[in-house]
């Protein structure tokens, strides 16, 4: 494995580890990015194993969609969980109120942990 994707996929899980930690304060907001985070630098892990890296969000996505989900490799859930928790982040962010609950965080957690456990399933079969 690359020490790049290594390096992406310690910060995936340090990204779900400081998820836990804000949302156990109640800070439902900036756990909401840190749980997208974690699934975004998973996907570049697994894109930069492959010798690919993007400069924007869209970029990740779009690539991980083809190289990933339409190849089969990867249930297409895994695809729309990094889609959904991207828009969620970008309310989370951007928006004045707040409109991510713990519930919601709580679900992006879930899978963002199940996200960095099937990239590092994969890279580890490799």
């Amino acid at each position: 494995m690359k020490t790049a994707t290594r390096k992406l996929l310690d910060k995936a899980l340090r990204a779900v580890h400081a998820a836990e930690t804000l949302l156990r304060a109640g800070d439902t907001e900036f756990a909401a990015g840190r749980a997208y985070y974690a699934m975004f630098y998973a996907a570049q892990a697994l894109l930069n194993e492959k010798g690919l890296s993007f400069r924007k969000h869209g970029g990740v996505h779009a690539a991980f969609g083809e190289r990933f989900v339409v190849t089969k490799l990867f249930d297409p859930k895994f695809h729309r969980w990094l889609l959904d928790a991207f828009d969620k982040r970008i309310q989370a962010d951007y928006g004045v109120e707040a409109v991510v609950t713990a519930e919601d965080v709580e679900q992006m957690l879930s899978q963002a942990k199940e996200f960095v456990e099937q990239a590092n399933r994969h890279l580890a079969a490799r």
